[in-house]
């Protein structure tokens, strides 16, 4: 609960930042719980250490983000409501960075049964975009539901919801430490906008 009270807090905070028109930070907030260690110094949670298979059947772990900053998503190739927009404005994300090898993306499939190697592989072919710039990743079950907790999204089964899942429309923005920068609604091309005047500020931030 203190965690997520805090991760309130940091939204927040975030959007009151981003109601104050030209007034962009110039160092955007880490986001996410923190500890003080014996010697004093602040700890930042960092996302965990990883390991998927992507649409070429390589392995997409921490190293393959090594001295990058990154964008992740959640997803399935036929979700019926909010997939199609958030790869739409990914697409947008990819197109503006696709050169500045600094930059990659991540994107995971929640739908561990139907979105096969194969089946992502077309999907990837189908949007036009680079595996050495975006990996649609698919891997252990439990692995990928959990570590969408740790990048403060939404995954989880739910016959219930439209195509079976339930999950967030979300985009994260991670920098080379592992840490939650900011984040968007991937379904909101004006947030999106915003999002990747994030990414721009987050670059001049770590690549001085």
């Amino acid at each position: 609960m203190r965690g997520f009270v805090y991760f309130l807090a940091c939204v927040f905070f975030t959007g009151m930042v981003a109601c104050v028109g030209d007034s962009k930070p110039k160092v955007l907030p880490i986001l996410g719980e923190r500890d003080i260690s014996p010697a004093g110094d602040t700890l930042y949670r960092q996302i965990p250490d990883f390991q998927f298979v992507d649409q070429d059947s390589q392995l997409v772990n921490n190293a393959t983000f090594a001295n990058k900053i990154y964008v992740v998503d959640f997803f399935f190739i036929h979700c019926p409501t909010i997939c199609p927009k958030v790869k739409a404005n990914g697409l947008r994300i990819f197109e503006k960075f696709k050169n500045d090898d600094r930059v990659g993306m991540l994107s995971h499939s929640i739908d561990i049964k139907h979105d096969t190697v194969a089946a992502l592989k077309r999907h990837a072919d189908k949007l036009g975009i680079d595996s050495k710039k975006w990996h649609l990743v698919t891997g252990d079950h439990d692995a990928i539901y959990k570590i969408a907790f740790d990048y403060f999204s939404v995954a989880k089964e739910d016959p219930d919801s439209p195509g079976g899942f339930d999950h967030s429309g979300r985009m994260i923005l991670v920098d080379k430490n592992r840490h939650v920068r900011s984040f968007c609604d991937g379904t909101d091309a004006a947030d999106v906008d915003r999002f990747m005047q994030d990414i721009s500020v987050l670059l001049a931030e770590q690549y001085k």
